[in-house]
């Protein structure tokens, strides 16, 4: 049986994207998750302000059994014992709880906090944090990810998240980042399937240009 570290770390050595698909209801998650797993992307995540979120990842996790499927802006302990519940096996927070790393790691789940400064990456990282998100990356640079690497643990994944697109991600992989999470630029509320695998294709394409330079 492959465990959620397994899951994540064959992701990280193959397309370590995110699809962050705020606002994606249970009705549409058998269509937009098959245009973006049928574009290569393996680590999906449903953030907890979407409609009925819980259902969603029940749903892809049962769906998708390769990927790495998971919660999105999640807050506080009770949330990842939800998110464990539903057969959730990422949990992606926007700012840095050691309290909610350590629940989700207590449970086996990948855990992926927001971080923006030496301290919370560290504090992170204490907690048992699998990797880092940069977060917002609107408010940093790739300055930023270079000076967080230089002085992180060798190997830390560190994925900037917040205004990625195909177009602007060479100078963060050059920086060092491990990957990133895609959000609005993939997925938003009302966009069809058929143009999310369009642009979930753009992406793929745009990172295997990087990994080939």
């Amino acid at each position: 049986m492959t465990t959620p570290q397994e899951k994540f770390q064959a992701a990280a050595g193959a397309l370590p994207l995110v699809a962050i698909l705020r606002g994606l209801t249970p009705a549409e998650a058998p269509a937009v998750g098959d245009a973006i797993t049928a574009a290569g992307f393996r680590l999906l995540e449903v953030p907890l302000n979407s409609p009925d979120p819980l259902a969603s990842i029940a749903l892809m996790r049962q769906r998708y059994p390769q990927a790495l499927v998971g919660a999105g802006t999640v807050l506080n302990v009770q949330q990842v014992r939800e998110v464990h519940a539903a057969g959730g096996q990422l949990v992606v927070s926007p700012d840095c709880k050691p309290e909610v790393i350590a629940e989700s790691v207590k449970l086996g789940m990948v855990s992926l906090p927001g971080v923006m400064t030496p301290t919370e990456a560290f504090a992170a990282l204490d907690a048992g944090a699998t990797g880092l998100k940069l977060f917002p990356a609107e408010l940093a640079s790739p300055a930023v990810v270079k000076a967080l690497l230089a002085v992180l643990p060798a190997g830390t994944p560190l994925m900037p998240v917040g205004g990625i697109s195909p177009d602007n991600m060479d100078a963060w992989r050059a920086a060092g980042a491990t990957g990133f999470g895609i959000g609005s630029a993939l997925y938003k509320p009302g966009k069809s399937a058929a143009a999310v695998a369009d642009d979930a294709q753009k992406f793929v394409a745009a990172w295997q240009r990087l990994v080939r330079a």
